[in-house]
């Protein structure tokens, strides 16, 4: 239902004042991060992976929050480190209020999808779900 999503791993310059700029995702373990949480209460554990290595990582930080443009926001206010989707550090990125690292680990993948059982008994409001991200997806 969309473009291909990378993630990208984000901090504030007044956050690497005083700490290091993590090079491994293992040196998150020494960083403040800022945690996402699922609807479901579920915490997100970051995702990375190069040259077929994959390490999901269960980072800690004192702040959870359930919104990427909080996330966003929080990073850029020197919160800690962040992990959020590309479009929302674009900005911030390009005006230099957040710094990216370790965007070798952050391949691009193939974006959301729409599972449903069968065209023939689709609801009205999922086949107008479905055509609107068709055509503006």
């Amino acid at each position: 239902i969309g473009p291909d999503l990378r993630g990208a791993v984000v901090a504030a310059p007044s956050y690497f004042a005083s700490m290091p700029k993590p090079r491994h995702p293992r040196d998150l373990a020494d960083h403040r991060c800022i945690r996402f949480r699922f609807s479901s209460g579920i915490l997100y554990r970051w995702e990375f992976e190069k040259g077929g290595e994959e390490i999901e990582i269960a980072v800690e930080g004192p702040l959870i929050l359930d919104e990427d443009h909080l996330i966003a926001q929080a990073a850029i206010d020197g919160a800690g480190l962040a992990f959020v989707f590309e479009p929302y550090a674009r900005a911030p990125l390009a005006d230099g209020r957040l710094i990216r690292v370790l965007e070798d680990w952050c391949p691009a993948f193939d974006g959301f999808f729409v599972y449903y059982p069968s065209r023939r008994q689709m609801r009205p409001a999922l086949r107008a779900f479905v055509d609107f991200f068709k055509v503006n997806g």
